[in-house]
């Protein structure tokens, strides 16, 4: 390249780059974004300082020693590059941790410039990590969201992140004579225009990849029944006998219910269907403002306890086995407790899929919903009458930073890539709204005060809710690496019911550990018929099982269901019959 192109080159390059950054500062800027920006406050600088101002002791020595071994480091570091520049070999003094992806470009390891960026980087970020380890908290909590927001301010400062030092995006820049930064700008002003004023919603995959009803959620079946919360699908059987027991399934109403059915693989309906079972599943209501004032305890009795009703209504079967994963749990275990405590038994046995009941460790979203920015969040759902899943969207995220959010950043912006097909992300990026007074109520009884594991705490229609009123058996799944629901946080909960429990741990997260087909399962799970006072405890006596949990579930659930009969065949039933075919009409509104 000719000086002149070369100097032009540049100068183009750093306008592109100036006026991206520009930009992006200004439209994230809570003056920009609104006067309520959620997502600014969730991370606020002002917040973060006085966070570590309420740090009640200091370490001294612990802290000199940080100190001495940073500049140490950073002696050898200067040591090293100037030995490189020298055109000698550059020798690690900080390596990144076995798994971090973001430094696989081999001009991280073999440029001395971009080695020398990349060590710099993580010595400062060593220090700051140890920094906030030599302060003692009075609270607990403090001291762990002193550490997830310091990981969140250091993982967002990488070099990965910026278009100059990054050689992946440096080199797209060379190749495509900086379309790529063109390219980049229009991606985010898409996803801008896509997104709410509370947050930023980044792409995460191609939207037009997938149809709902065709490539997800296409098992067969029909909605059966229908009101202001939800739809009711009964699905096709497949057998012809079928458990006399029937199975209701409550997922979380802040996610979309076809996750349990993606792909015909994976589909955790259409295997239960193989089995033997008659499947019943509630797909939720995306609301608006028209339901702002239906609370936590309105959706318990229009979502399970009505499906419930319509269930046993078809099926004329006396009990039915439930099941519930995450948020669906906690309210499907709420309403299980208040059915017993009137005296109703027809639920028959309960699964919890990745469900808190004791929200004393809500794993690293409770450094989100936590007392400072409740009212806030309370706030802004209140103006909206909504809560926008968007928001929500955006927290689950940041709970895997690297890969879920700055992964992308990379990629849509400073690369100029689209995002690939990917189902899961598809289904992740599938918002589904709150209402004001759910979200507020749910809040409170969960992760706010953590009331549904006292009991008398929360009282619905004059009746004090006790969890240990559910004598029903249960079986508890959760998963080893779930930032959501903590394994072990879980496990509290089987202290809470009075019913006979089964705990299994399955491996990966809050999704996949779940979803783990029978056939080429990828992850093992552990089970331990005793369950001992503490879940450090269980693990030690734990065995592991490689392959699926499904067949472990079907092995106890098969004992709560009965014989087999003839299959219930959908829509005959006169009271409910077929509204329109799976997947229905609640599931398809996007936000």
């Amino acid at each position: 390249m000719e000086q002149q192109d070369k100097e032009r080159f540049e100068a183009m390059l750093e306008h592109y780059a100036k006026t991206f950054s520009e930009l992006v500062h200004q439209t994230l800027s809570a003056e920009n974004r609104g006067a309520l920006n959620v997502a600014d406050l969730m991370f606020d600088p002002k917040g973060y300082e006085q966070l570590l101002a309420s740090a009640v002791q200091v370490d001294a020595n612990k802290l000199m020693q940080n100190q001495m071994q940073f500049m140490q480091k950073q002696t050898a570091l200067w040591e090293q590059a100037s030995k490189a520049m020298m055109g000698e070999k550059m020798h690690a003094v900080v390596e990144e941790e076995r798994g971090d992806k973001r430094f696989s470009h081999e001009d991280w390891q073999k440029n001395p410039v971009f080695n020398y960026v990349k060590q710099s980087y993580l010595l400062n970020s060593e220090l700051m990590k140890n920094t906030v380890e030599a302060l003692t908290f009075a609270d607990a909590k403090a001291a762990e969201q002193a550490r997830f927001y310091t990981r969140q301010y250091v993982n967002s400062v990488s070099p990965t992140n910026s278009a100059f030092t990054n050689p992946e995006v440096c080199e797209a820049i060379l190749e495509s004579n900086g379309q790529n930064l063109l390219k980049g700008m229009q991606n985010f002003i898409d996803d801008l225009e896509k997104s709410p004023v509370e947050a930023f919603k980044i792409t995460q995959t191609d939207a037009n990849a997938f149809e709902i009803g065709k490539d997800l959620a296409a098992t067969p079946g029909q909605v059966i029944f229908k009101n202001a919360f939800i739809e009711l699908i009964h699905y096709t059987p497949v057998t012809e006998k079928q458990f006399a027991t029937p199975v209701l399934i409550t997922p979380p109403f802040i996610n979309k219910y076809y996750i349990l059915d993606m792909d015909e693989r994976k589909s955790m309906v259409r295997w239960l269907l193989s089995e033997g079972y008659a499947v019943f599943i509630i797909s939720w209501v995306n609301p608006d403002v028209s339901l702002r004032d239906k609370d936590f305890v309105d959706y318990m009795k229009g979502g399970p306890l009505t499906a419930l009703d319509v269930v046993t209504g078809i099926t004329k079967a006396k009990k039915v086995n439930m099941v519930g994963w995450c948020v669906g749990g906690t309210l499907l275990s709420l309403a299980s407790a208040y059915l017993r405590s009137k005296g109703d038994e027809r639920i028959n046995s309960v699964t919890l899929l990745t469900t808190l009941l004791d929200f004393s460790k809500p794993g690293e979203l409770g450094n989100y919903m936590s007392a400072q920015t409740f009212p806030l969040l309370e706030q802004s759902a209140s103006i909206k009458g909504i809560f926008d899943g968007r928001i929500l969207g955006l927290s689950f995220s940041l709970l895997r930073e690297n890969n879920l959010f700055w992964s992308f950043f990379i990629r849509n912006y400073l690369k100029g890539e689209d995002p690939a097909a990917f189902d899961i992300l598809y289904w992740n990026s599938d918002a589904t709204n709150l209402t004001a007074a759910c979200f507020k109520q749910y809040l409170e009884f969960t992760y706010i005060e953590n009331q549904l594991q006292e009991p008398g705490k929360v009282v619905i229609d004059n009746i004090a809710i006790d969890l240990a009123n559910m004598d029903m058996p249960c079986y508890f799944l959760t998963t080893l690496a779930d930032h959501i629901v903590l394994w072990d946080g879980a496990y509290t909960g089987t202290k809470l019911i009075s019913g006979p429990a089964r705990f299994v741990l399955a491996g990966s997260g809050h999704l996949a550990g779940v979803i783990n087909p029978v056939k080429d399962g990828k992850y093992p799970h552990w089970i331990n018929d005793e369950l001992p006072e503490h879940a450090e405890e269980w693990f030690e006596g734990a065995q592991k099982v490689e392959g699926s949990w499904w067949p472990d579930w079907h092995q106890w659930m098969s004992r709560q269901s009965g014989r087999k009969r003839a299959a219930w065949q959908v829509g005959e039933h006169p009271d409910y019959p077929a509204l329109y075919p799976a997947p229905g009409e609640y599931v398809k509104k996007r936000l």
